[in-house]
């Protein structure tokens, strides 16, 4: 399949995404979100998803051909922050065992 379709094919998984998490009676949807950067880039993203708020719903309505669209709701997901943590106090683990076992170091002779 040709890069040009790509667009598309994300497109359509994001709408799929976004329908699996509409509430029952599809007065609400919960959409999480995560971004790649610092606490800026989050900042800016968190920003940009709620001034597209609207329009994002609007464009949910007319794919979905809804009468009812639901209202969207945008939640940071910190699953990744989390996973990043763990990874860190786990190297830091096994950087303190390798020191340890190392041994004091001998001062070198001149």
């Amino acid at each position: 399949m040709s890069a040009h379709n790509r667009p598309d094919r994300v497109a359509h998984m994001v709408q799929h995404l976004l329908a699996e998490r509409f509430a029952p009676d599809l007065r609400e949807a919960w959409v999480y979100w995560t971004v790649h950067g610092g606490q800026g880039q989050r900042a800016q993203t968190e920003k940009g998803l709620a001034n597209a708020r609207g329009y994002l719903r609007h464009e949910v309505g007319i794919e979905l051909k809804l009468r009812v669209v639901p209202d969207l709701h945008f939640v940071y997901d910190e699953a990744i922050d989390r996973g990043e943590r763990i990874e860190q106090l786990i190297r830091q683990v096994h950087e303190e065992e390798d020191a340890r076992h190392e041994g004091p170091s001998l001062p070198e002779k001149e």
